[in-house]
C-alpha cells in the first residue's frame, strides 16, 4: 500500500500505523483548508481563533491561547488581524482591567459561519469514502479521544508530554538498564536518544 515494494503476503507495517494514518489525514485536510481560507485574516489559525472566540462569553487572550494552543504573542497578531476587519473587538475585563476581552462581533460571526459551510464541504470530500453513518461515527470516537487527551494534559509543554510517553513505554515494556544513565528532575531515567547497533 505504501511502497512498489509491498508484498500481498506480507503486512505494510505503516498500514496499522496509527501517526502515518492521521498524518495522511492531517496533510489532506491542512492543504484543502488552506485553500479554502486562503483571503481570511490570519488563514487556518485566524478561523481557529475565531472559533473559540465565539464559543461562550468572550474570554480573555490567555485563555484562548491555551485552548487552541497558540503562544500569547502569535494570538495577539493575529487578534489584530480579526480587528481590522471588525471581526472582533478587545475590551477590559470588568474583573481585572488589566486583561483584555476578545468578542466577536456580528460581521465576524457572519465571516465565520460562511467560512464553516466552506470547510464542511472540505470535510465530506476528505470522508468520501465512508457512508454517513460511518462519518458520523468516526466525528464521535474523534471527539471523545481529543477532549479525553485535552482534559488529562492540555498540551502546555509538549516536551513534557514526551518525556511522560517515554516513562510509561518504559514501565509497559522495561529494557534493560544501562550503567550511568542520566535521570531527569523527577527521579526517571532519561530515555537514551540513540543506540549504537552491536556487531553481528
Amino acid at each position: 500500500m505504501t511502497g512498489a515494494s509491498h508484498r500481498p503476503d506480507r503486512p505494510d507495517p505503516l498500514d496499522d500505523d496509527l501517526g502515518w494514518m492521521l498524518g495522511i489525514v492531517f496533510r489532506g485536510y491542512v492543504r484543502a483548508a488552506e485553500h479554502a481560507l486562503t483571503d481570511f485574516p490570519g488563514g487556518p489559525r485566524g478561523y481557529q481563533l475565531l472559533t473559540a472566540a465565539s464559543n461562550g462569553p468572550a474570554r480573555n487572550q490567555g485563555a484562548i491561547a491555551e485552548e487552541i494552543g497558540i503562544d500569547r504573542t502569535v494570538l495577539t497578531y493575529l487578534i489584530d488581524d480579526l480587528e481590522r476587519p471588525g471581526f472582533v473587538a478587545r475590551r477590559a475585563d470588568p474583573a481585572d482591567r488589566r486583561n483584555r476581552l476578545v468578542e466577536v462581533t456580528d460581521a465576524g460571526r457572519t465571516a465565520w459561519e460562511q467560512r464553516r459551510l466552506a470547510l464542511r464541504q472540505v470535510e465530506s470530500h476528505l470522508l468520501g469514502a465512508l457512508t454517513s453513518a460511518e462519518s458520523a461515527t468516526l466525528r464521535s470516537l474523534l471527539q471523545k479521544v481529543a477532549c479525553s487527551a485535552q482534559a488529562v494534559d492540555p498540551l502546555r509543554d509538549l516536551c513534557e508530554v514526551v518525556t511522560q510517553v517515554q516513562a510509561d513505554s518504559a514501565t509497559a515494556a522495561p529494557a534493560v538498564r544501562r550503567t550511568g544513565a542520566a535521570t531527569t528532575r523527577s527521579g526517571r531515567t532519561a530515555t537514551p536518544r540513540a543506540r549504537r547497533s552491536r556487531p553481528d
